[in-house]
């Protein structure tokens, strides 16, 4: 019998967490609860969790910097939970790198939903190399993206940015001048289950540009009324 998939519950309210756990272990999760961030943290090392859930409003330190932290080193998904439901603290936590975002209250029916389609969608298998990439590596002057180690060099240096940021500029730098409309990105780097809107990969288009400047070479444009493209001279 395959092992559990196991999910982490960070949230301050102990009555929420172990609801939250029941609906996940009847549906044959291995749940752990915490309640504050150090412990998420400590706990994101000792139970090596398939999933993250994670309150915002926690005590000492905050939802928002326990994934700033987790995202430093892996890629763990993580699935936001708070009761503000303001898109300036959706946006933040896409940016930092949460995967979904949840409105409390919410329904366990759609908890439980959204925990499995972001499990699919990490477990899915990678989509065939393109022809324009070398393994899993695509280069052009002065930027390089690696999606190996998720790593991005542009003009010498190393530039830090969430997996979601990273992997949408792999995917539009492997197929030059090549129009994506948002709902195609949507797919292909949220997964086709995400419940969500296209204006997540307009938030992430603009995160990448204020780290990533247009060159002479490339330039990351937008093809107005479709969506975007990764725009190289001489291909």
């Amino acid at each position: 019998m395959a092992d559990k998939q196991k999910i982490l519950i960070v949230d301050d309210d102990e009555n929420i967490a172990e609801l939250i756990s029941l609906y996940l272990t009847k549906e044959c999760f291995d749940t752990c609860m915490v309640y504050n961030g150090e412990d998420a943290l400590t706990k994101f090392h000792s139970f090596s969790p398939d999933l993250i859930l994670l309150d915002l409003m926690l005590p000492g330190i905050d939802g928002y910097h326990v994934c700033r932290e987790i995202r430093r080193e892996s890629a763990t998904p993580i699935i936001m939970l708070s009761a503000k439901g303001e898109i300036f603290d959706k946006v933040l936590g896409l940016e930092l790198g949460a995967d979904d975002y949840m409105i409390k209250p919410f329904d366990s029916k759609e908890l439980v939903a959204r925990v499995k389609a972001v499990l699919r969608r990490t477990a899915a298998q990678p989509a065939p190399v393109p022809a324009a990439m070398e393994g899993d590596v695509v280069s052009y002057p002065d930027l390089v993206v690696n999606l190996t180690n998720y790593s991005v060099q542009y003009m010498g240096r190393t530039v830090d940015m969430p997996p979601k940021e990273l992997e949408l500029l792999y995917f539009l730098a492997s197929s030059p001048n090549r129009v994506f409309t948002r709902e195609q990105l949507l797919d292909h780097i949220w997964g086709y289950e995400y419940i969500g809107d296209t204006r997540t990969v307009d938030v992430h288009i603009k995160r990448l540009r204020e780290k990533i400047k247009d060159h002479p070479s490339w330039s990351l444009a937008t093809v107005w009324g479709i969506g975007y493209k990764f725009e190289a001279k001489g291909k």
